[in-house]
């Protein structure tokens, strides 16, 4: 297990051309605290979202890295995103999941990954081509920068909680810098 806050730093030092696209609560503290910039796109509220919202980003996007940084908790709850990602296949996205086997934006209670739900069999059984576990950030940086395969990484955690960092909760503005990175027009 690693401390998710280093692991998320390490990972985002190594790929600071990506887009990234955070699930809810921790994922986007750490997200944040990692350096605030307008290539991430901070959810707030959610559950679930993360992948879809990346898939489409990966598809629209082909020629960028996308990356989604979730917790266990928000991809259980959207397992039926990962078929539709296994369906097609976007070589530039990787969904990393923070798995600390809690829901812990609802109480710290134990996840299903706590009580046996292996995740990565499950992305593997959806058809991600790509299925690793507990990949170091140096190796699952090296497969961002690639974009050969789409990538399901599962890190195990601490189930510490550091200090929260929150980034603003405007999410026009949110969403207008996201776009401008893109080079896109905002309204």
């Amino acid at each position: 297990m690693v401390t998710r806050r280093d692991y998320v730093a390490a990972l985002l030092a190594l790929v600071p051309e990506a887009l990234v696209v955070t699930g809810l609560g921790s994922p986007t503290w750490d997200v944040f605290a990692a350096g605030d910039r307008p290539e991430n796109f901070y959810l707030w509220g959610a559950m679930g979202g993360a992948v879809p919202l990346s898939l489409g980003l990966a598809l629209a996007q082909p020629d960028r890295s996308v990356v989604t940084v979730t917790g266990d908790g928000e991809q259980l709850m959207g397992l039926g995103a990962l078929a539709t990602v296994g369906a097609q296949q976007p070589p530039n996205l990787t969904i990393v999941v923070l798995d600390n086997g809690l829901y812990g934006e609802t109480g710290r209670q134990r996840s299903h990954t706590a009580l046996g739900t292996d995740l990565v069999t499950v992305a593997g059984g959806c058809g991600i081509a790509e299925t690793l576990r507990d990949p170091g950030p140096e190796a699952l940086g090296e497969r961002i920068r690639a974009r050969r395969a789409t990538t399901f990484a599962l890190v195990r955690v601490h189930t510490d909680e550091p200090p929260r960092a929150l980034p603003p909760r405007d999410g026009v503005a949110n969403k207008n810098a996201f776009r401008a990175a893109l080079g896109l027009p905002t309204f």
